[in-house]
């Protein structure tokens, strides 16, 4: 399962509200290789139907999309947004994470 905060959800729908690519769509997350630790996150909104093997998360009516080879590196990651001073943008409380970057972008696992 993958959670999302309160936070995370208000500025998803912020986005959505503001960008009409965005809008009446859900919001993918990914993990591809690259980055300083080998694995990222990628964020990305799509209006197309999830696959077959999509997990579906949905939380006040925010709807998240994981592939199933991303999911195995991303089971009970918490999905946040921060805009304090260190930095604005979305966070991956990530268990999985064995090591991360400082900038907190990508991951080992």
């Amino acid at each position: 399962m993958i959670t999302m905060t309160d936070k995370a959800v208000s500025e998803i729908k912020r986005i959505q509200e503001n960008d009409p690519s965005a809008n009446n769509a859900h919001l993918r997350v990914m993990v591809v290789g690259g980055g300083c630790s080998g694995m990222s996150y990628k964020l990305g909104f799509e209006s197309t139907d999830p696959a077959a093997n999509d997990k579906v998360f949905e939380k006040d009516g925010v709807r998240v999309i994981v592939d199933a080879k991303s999911f195995l590196f991303l089971t009970g990651t918490e999905l946040d947004f921060t805009d304090g001073l260190n930095g604005t943008g979305f966070v991956f409380k990530n268990p999985n994470a064995k090591r991360t970057c400082g900038c907190g972008s990508s991951f080992s696992a």
